[in-house]
């Protein structure tokens, strides 16, 4: 459902267009310093503006509302809010019975029976990805030393960026791309396989911010071309460091002691201004859509603090448990 983990456990709730979203984390240790301060570099790289990112300008100012006291965490459930304030619901009045292509709307209009909020795609926003980046701020305190870096590599299928994203607007369109995440100095023998292997658990929390399709770790889908003399990552050290990287720091669903890489696949944005053959319910017939409002030219501009966070969740966690054991 809305949670996941097992020590460190995070619960997400809220819409777009609701009150606030928000998340509750439980099993956070303690005496964990932090500050209002602590969230706001990493909401600011999230956060819209950017040639290619929607015009919706929200403040995005953590409320901390449980589990933290006199500057520090307490122990007890930590719920961190966040007011929306800039919403435009009207544009969205006509996707109840017009469901955009690609997007959830039809999907959440079955299953629910048409009771869900479809005002900006409620609670299947990508407005909830800053729930994960709070959670994951939490998250990296607990780190200590480990490093995790993301970045967008790739944008409509070309490394030049900027200027892929220009033409997808000029053209009323959209397009994905593709976001690395690295992490460093990470201990070896993280992961409890086989079900939460490492590559499991952080394929799981990925698949939780929309618009990601696929996901690969160190060389990825390019080892189903390779033979296994150049696939294999030969050990050099008493420590476990190899002389090449395509098991992306992962073996046996355990960390090896090397850097961990993973790339995922972000889709296109699924609302675009140009106009689009789709069926209406209202009228029983496919008609044409025009979707209003404001929305990415290129989500996956956004994505790499997300993905960092849910990193710096799923090792979070295993350091826990580790602790525990």
């Amino acid at each position: 459902m809305n949670t996941f983990g097992r020590i460190f456990r995070i619960s997400i709730f809220g819409e777009s267009h609701g009150t606030m979203i928000g998340v509750t984390i439980d099993g956070c240790p303690h005496g964990i310093p932090l500050r209002i301060e602590d969230f706001m570099a990493d909401l600011d790289r999230r956060r819209a503006g950017a040639e290619g990112t929607t015009p919706r300008k929200e403040a995005d100012i953590p409320e901390i509302v449980s589990g933290w006291f006199n500057g520090h965490t307490t122990g007890a459930p930590l719920t961190i809010v966040f007011r929306n304030n800039d919403t435009r619901s009207t544009d969205y009045v006509d996707l109840k019975d017009h469901p955009r292509p690609g997007h959830s709307d039809f999907v959440a209009r079955q299953k629910f029976g048409g009771f869900n909020d479809y005002r900006g795609g409620g609670h299947f926003s990508g407005r909830l990805t800053l729930a994960l980046v709070a959670a994951g701020v939490v998250a990296k305190k607990i780190l200590s030393n480990i490093s995790i870096n993301a970045l967008l590599i790739e944008a409509g299928g070309r490394t030049d960026i900027f200027e892929a994203v220009r033409e997808a607007k000029e053209k009323g369109d959209s397009i994905g791309g593709i976001v690395e995440c690295r992490a460093g100095y990470i201990s070896v023998g993280y992961g409890e396989p086989f079900f939460d292997s490492v590559e499991s658990v952080i394929s799981h929390l990925a698949f939780s911010i929309p618009a990601i399709k696929g996901i690969e770790f160190g060389s990825g889908f390019s080892a189903a071309k390779m033979y296994g003399s150049q696939h294999n990552d030969p050990i050099v050290d008493e420590t476990g460091k190899t002389s090449s990287f395509n098991a992306g720091g992962i073996t046996g669903g355990l960390t090896n002691g090397n850097e961990l890489v993973f790339r995922v696949a972000v889709k296109p944005t699924s609302s675009i201004a140009k106009a689009q053959q789709t069926y209406n319910f209202s009228n029983g017939k496919v008609d044409e859509l025009k979707v209003e409002g404001r929305h990415d030219t290129c989500i996956a501009l956004r994505v790499p603090v997300v993905l960092e966070a849910i990193t710096a969740i799923a090792l979070a966690d295993f350091t826990l448990l580790t602790r525990e054991t």
